[in-house]
């Protein structure tokens, strides 16, 4: 599975540009013109990197810089026409993987970029599989086990049993798992995440009347209870 990158650039010439390069290397690109179409990709896309211009028309990038970086959030390279030193050394310090200046070369932009992937799916090395009970979720390359066969999935069975598994032990509520898995439209759906539930304790529980590892908090969300390290 490819790593996926988030273009977040106010100017459409430098986003059309970037997804062109991107995609030749075989990354999922999916892009943003300003702060507000970023978080919601951020929330809906998960990206595992974000090329983040600083002067968007809404926000001002280093305001986004600790929202992006907050874990398990993606890797950052900033990627912007504002050379001070001072405005390098700030970014960096709110989190930021990598810092570019515009205009820049195409084929150092992507060494950055394997770069930038390469640390951060070494830094997430001990959260990229979870178990719970005889099953495990692999987030890297997205593959679910059970007794050591591989379980396959829906798409939204996926996406929710991967939501859950990167809070393993915490509740997370109806609509953050809506807003994800289906997108903020579907907030209010909740038999959409029923159904899929019931499909994944079907896969997934030894007892899919009783379950204990897909857990229900009524009224408030669901909970994967993960097998302790």
């Amino acid at each position: 599975m490819s790593a996926k990158i988030l273009v977040v650039d106010d100017d459409a010439a430098i986003r059309r540009l970037l997804v062109r390069t991107l995609d030749r290397a075989g990354y999922a690109v999916v892009e943003a013109g300003d702060a507000r179409t970023a978080l919601n990709s951020l929330a809906i896309d998960k990206p595992d990197l974000v090329l983040l211009d600083l002067g968007l028309p809404d926000r001002d990038g280093m305001e986004l810089l600790p929202v992006l970086v907050k874990p398990p959030g993606p890797a950052v390279i900033v990627l912007t026409a504002r050379e001070a030193t001072d405005e390098k050394i700030m970014a960096l310090d709110l989190g930021a993987d990598d810092y570019v200046t515009k205009p820049f070369d195409t084929a150092e932009l992507e060494a950055r970029v394997r770069s930038a992937l390469r640390r951060s799916a070494k830094a997430a090395a001990e959260r990229i599989v979870v178990g719970f009970g005889d099953a495990s979720i692999d987030l890297v390359e997205r593959r679910v086990t059970r007794d050591g066969h591989e379980v396959r999935l829906t798409p939204k069975e996926y996406a929710l049993l991967a939501e859950l598994a990167r809070y393993p032990g915490r509740v997370l509520t109806h609509v953050h798992l809506l807003r994800v898995v289906w997108g903020p439209a579907h907030v209010d759906d909740v038999e959409y995440l029923r159904v899929t539930m019931r499909g994944l304790r079907r896969k997934l529980e030894p007892d899919p009347a009783a379950p204990v590892l897909l857990r229900n908090e009524p009224g408030v969300g669901y909970r994967l209870n993960g097998n302790d390290p």
